[in-house]
């Protein structure tokens, strides 16, 4: 199923030690407020976008902006075909909140955290059985260099998984949910991680990001084919899915 228009907002502009530095000073608390700023259904919709990995055995699997690594985590609870998994990320503080949770979970053996850029991935061509992204496309400079590294990385017919949020077709939805967005998402952000800036430039990044078909083309033009998107409750959320041929 695909849907939709492409946001002409303007995109905040942040270098990538920028976003680094902001993502390390809300890192304690990032996990707390995803939660619940979407009243939990963040672990759902990760929960949504690993149904779309292949059954193949024994893939390796890499997670770019990975944060604290829920994504992976999710890959691993969900998934018992991976074999081997790695998360990058540009936050320090983040991949510190990850790593701690992978020792508690002793997942050690399985899972790795390294620094890592998702427009210079640090791996070699065709390793990667799949790559997810998990609500971090949005805040690169150069979106096709992303895709068009992540294809790099991927084995042929590997998968690529983004999860990424959208904005709602239907009109009455969408006015609620941007007013939750410009109004409630900012004042509770502010409140708990202490970092008002981080929670305004989130939903400025919401509203211009390109979705639905146009982000379905991005895809197209990086090399990627069987591209597609599922858009998730009501359309705030979409998976967008693509093989590397």
């Amino acid at each position: 199923m695909i849907t939709n228009i492409r946001s002409s907002a303007n995109k905040p502009v942040l270098s990538r030690t920028e976003i680094g530095r902001m993502f390390d000073r809300i890192a304690s608390r990032y996990d707390l407020l995803n939660h619940l700023l979407s009243f939990g259904q963040d672990v759902m919709w990760r929960n949504s976008a690993v149904k779309h990995l292949s059954d193949k055995p024994d893939q390796i699997v890499l997670d770019a902006a990975t944060g604290t690594g829920e994504m992976l985590l999710a890959l691993l609870r969900k998934n018992s075909n991976i074999k081997a998994a790695v998360g990058i990320d540009m936050s320090e503080n983040m991949l510190t909140v990850g790593l701690q949770k992978i020792k508690k979970r002793r997942l050690n053996n399985t899972v790795m955290l390294m620094p890592g850029d998702a427009g210079n991935i640090p791996f070699i061509g065709n390793s990667c059985d799949a790559v997810t992204m998990a609500f971090g496309i949005r805040n690169v400079s150069n979106v096709q260099a992303v895709l068009k590294d992540i294809y790099r990385v991927l084995k042929k017919k590997g998968k690529v998984i983004i999860l990424e949020f959208s904005l709602p077709e239907n009109k009455f939805i969408k006015r609620l949910y941007l007013f939750h967005f410009r109004r409630i998402l900012p004042v509770m952000g502010t409140i708990i991680s202490g970092y008002r800036y981080a929670y305004r430039y989130l939903n400025q990044t919401v509203e211009s990001f390109p979705y639905g078909i146009a982000f379905c083309e991005l895809l197209l033009d990086a090399g990627f084919q069987n591209v597609y998107n599922y858009p998730m409750t009501f359309g705030i959320v979409t998976i967008y899915c693509g093989e590397k041929p």
